[in-house]
């Protein structure tokens, strides 16, 4: 999603354009995977409004803080930021949450720690690079990871609300409010975001799908694997704007690993 966002607002850079564009879209994409899991789940409206509340952290106000971070930063470099997500999500979950604490834990949060560090000392940078885009990618990540905790906290409760339907929920409130923060629609140049979308929906529905069936401990880890691919398809894609050198894939590596570590001894 990062990388296809990035293609876009090459082209384009209108943050509000970008994340109204992608955020519709994603929304469709999620309607899509509600309906298809409606005949074995149902639907169950009624009770998806804390759902739609937790759209509002994410996609809603991370959303906009990753399109305007992605825009001013490039997708390799937010993508490592995106990395340091289960770090947060963990020391949520360990402290709000009471799931349980290890050394493994640990030492995965200190790799990501590390990853995150030779970021920051990376020299070779593009000339494009705004270090203020790095500081909105880390506000969107810190609501990725209270809408983590929040949907798995809901997701072990009583409700009955399917994973895609709470997907949709999520998507429609987050929606809703960056509509409103936009105060714009959108006309053709829209469908340049289209492809960022559709990752982003299918993204979505199988986050929620992931957390309704395992702790935050194990799933966020598993997302920080997204650090690695992003930079990874910034290489393939996008090699002569994103300048990606080899701090930049080690402090990716780190990343990953510290998010494997911390899912092999959950």
């Amino acid at each position: 999603m990062s990388v296809a966002l990035r293609m876009a607002l090459e082209r384009d850079p209108d943050v509000a354009l970008g994340t109204i564009a992608t955020a519709v879209t994603a929304l469709a994409v999620g309607a899509v995977g509600a309906l298809a899991e409606a005949p074995a789940r149902g639907l169950h409206l009624s009770s998806a409004w804390p759902f739609l509340l937790a759209g509002l952290l994410s996609p809603g106000a991370a959303q906009i803080l990753v399109t305007v971070a992605i825009r001013d930063s490039g997708s390799s470099r937010v993508s490592m930021v995106f990395g340091i997500a289960p770090l947060v999500s963990v020391t949520i979950a360990l402290v709000v949450l009471g799931e349980p604490a290890r050394v493994p834990l640990i030492a995965g949060a200190v790799l990501v720690v590390a990853g995150g560090v030779e970021l920051a000392r990376e020299r070779d940078r593009p000339a494009h690079l705004n270090r203020l885009g790095l500081l909105y990618a880390f506000g969107g990540v810190t609501l990725f990871a209270i809408r983590d905790n929040l949907v798995r906290h809901l997701a072990v409760g009583s409700t009955a609300v399917p994973p895609a339907v709470a997907a949709v929920a999520a998507l429609l409130g987050g929606t809703v409010l960056i509509v409103i923060w936009a105060r714009e629609w959108i006309g053709r140049r829209w469908l340049r975001f289209v492809p960022a979308g559709l990752l982003f929906g299918g993204s979505y529905v199988s986050l929620f799908e992931a957390y309704y069936r395992g702790r935050v401990t194990i799933v966020a880890p598993l997302v920080a694997v997204e650090s690695l691919v992003g930079v990874g398809l910034s290489v393939l894609l996008l090699r002569d704007s994103e300048l990606v050198g080899k701090r930049l894939v080690f402090g990716a590596g780190l990343i990953v690993a510290g998010g494997a570590l911390i899912g092999a001894f959950r």
